[in-house]
């Protein structure tokens, strides 16, 4: 299976579970949307129009939405493009759900003001994403990436370090080092090597989150890895997990994260050449 295909297959675990996704995944800092609204009007000043990559259950879009951007969402799952629209069916007619993968979605190319991927850029063919977004966008147009990142902070009181064994028990794979406060996330990077667009921006804002053990069990059952686990196997993991939460965390624990915001502009086909 090449490495396209697994990316593709985890990514459909979120489709199994839209309710569970919608109620525990947080949503982004609304100074990210200012900060992204400041970027784009030095380009335009009409009406704003985007393609949002990856929606999942919104946790972005509303956002979108409620600065006046038209958002063309394009959701991969079933089951979380019908939740996606019957959620934001009476906030705005500026939102278009297509059921499409963001590779095999037919999208009239150079007419769009923003791209945005929020949390979803990695599940992208790395060989399409920056081509695609660079066509899709019209002269000035910009490509805005979203990612959360959970950093190494002392405000998680060692949960981190103490489920590593658990981890290791049942998901091995999951086993991580963590940046500090100050990541920089490899789609950056990847933008920043990227002949397609000029040198991007990058913007952090610091985003915990806490979770009692009944909400943890929630987030990490919303993963697409543990999604990809047998039954059995990912309610023996949630169990573990959970035991450790309350007997040793007071029931609730910090998950310290920070969240990235690249911003780049579309370069023009001739300062390419």
């Amino acid at each position: 299976m090449t490495d396209s295909a697994t990316r593709a297959d985890l990514g459909r675990g979120f489709d199994n579970v839209p309710e569970i996704y919608d109620r525990i995944r947080p949503g982004y800092p609304e100074p990210l949307f200012d900060d992204l609204l400041s970027f784009l009007d030095q380009a335009t000043h009409r009406d704003l129009r985007a393609v949002e990559i990856g929606p999942g259950t919104g946790q972005a879009t509303r956002s979108l939405l409620q600065r006046g951007i038209a958002v063309t969402a394009v959701e991969p799952g079933e089951r979380l493009a019908a939740y996606l629209t019957e959620k934001l069916r009476n906030e705005s007619p500026g939102l278009e759900v297509v059921n499409a993968t963001f590779e095999e979605c037919a999208l009239e190319s150079g007419t769009y003001d923003l791209i945005l991927a929020a949390t979803s850029f990695h599940w992208i063919d790395p060989r399409i994403r920056l081509q695609k977004s660079h066509d899709l966008l019209r002269e000035g147009g910009a490509l805005a990436v979203i990612n959360t990142n959970q950093i190494r902070s002392s405000a998680d009181k060692g949960f981190f370090d103490r489920v590593q064994p658990v981890y290791k028990r049942h998901r091995e794979d999951k086993l991580q080092e963590l940046p500090g406060p100050d990541v920089t996330p490899p789609e950056f990077r990847d933008v920043q090597a990227s002949r397609l667009f000029a040198e991007p921006l990058l913007h952090r804002y610091r985003w915990d989150q806490t979770y009692t053990s009944r909400q943890y069990a929630d987030l990490v059952r919303s993963y697409s890895g543990t999604q990809a686990m047998e039954p059995a196997a990912q309610d023996a993991l949630i169990a573990d997990l959970c035991a450790v939460i309350d007997a040793e965390f007071g029931g609730s624990v910090t998950r310290p994260l920070v969240i990235t915001l690249t911003l780049a502009r579309k370069r023009p086909q001739a300062s390419r050449e």
